[in-house]
């Protein structure tokens, strides 16, 4: 029973961490990198789909995607997603490819992007505290129910400590690494 808590508390610590990465890489930084556009949704006959179900969407160069639709009809769909979009790109069409130039992030933008980064990082730390919470909750209920000794009670919440500091120490790094991308001119 204690080996499934852990199991259960590892497996949703892990998949906060999975959610930081998605949305870390949805705050762009300077540089083109084709997860920027998977926030995009474009609408296909009548439905709306991501960008990435219609479209190839490559890096050209090191400030420019490249979004070449698979049926003519959808490039200026396309288009006009890109710009509605609330990530402040313009694209450009030249025939069947949409080029998206990034923009020169200014230290005052990256600022506010290492905010948001910063902010998304406590939210996955917070999810992680509250996994850790709801684990020790169910070791306890195990002890009240006399289906555990203390010892093993505290062997558990250890583990479970020791995981969670594991998991954060990997947030942390993460951020970390974001930060240094949005730093870099």
């Amino acid at each position: 029973m204690i080996n499934d808590i852990k199991k259960d508390a590892e497996s949703r610590m892990k998949k906060s961490l999975e959610a930081l990465h998605g949305n870390l890489n949805k705050i762009r930084t300077g540089r083109a990198h084709s997860s920027i556009l998977d926030s995009v949704t474009v609408d296909y006959y009548g439905s709306q789909v991501p960008l990435n179900q219609v479209a190839n969407i490559n890096t050209e160069d090191a400030r420019t995607l490249s979004v070449v639709p698979w049926e003519q009809s959808m490039v200026p769909k396309i288009e006009k997603a890109i710009m509605t979009s609330d990530l402040g790109l313009n694209p450009s069409t030249a025939g069947n490819n949409i080029r998206v130039p990034m923009p020169m992030l200014t230290e005052e933008t990256r600022k506010g992007y290492i905010k948001q980064a910063r902010g998304e990082a406590e939210n996955a730390r917070v999810a992680v505290r509250n996994v850790r919470r709801d684990a020790n909750g169910d070791i306890k209920a195990l002890l009240k129910e006399k289906e555990i000794t203390e010892d093993e009670q505290h062997q558990a919440e250890e583990a479970i400590q020791k995981l969670t500091d594991q998991i954060i120490a990997e947030i942390d790094k993460t951020l970390e690494s974001k930060e240094h991308d949005l730093m870099q001119v």
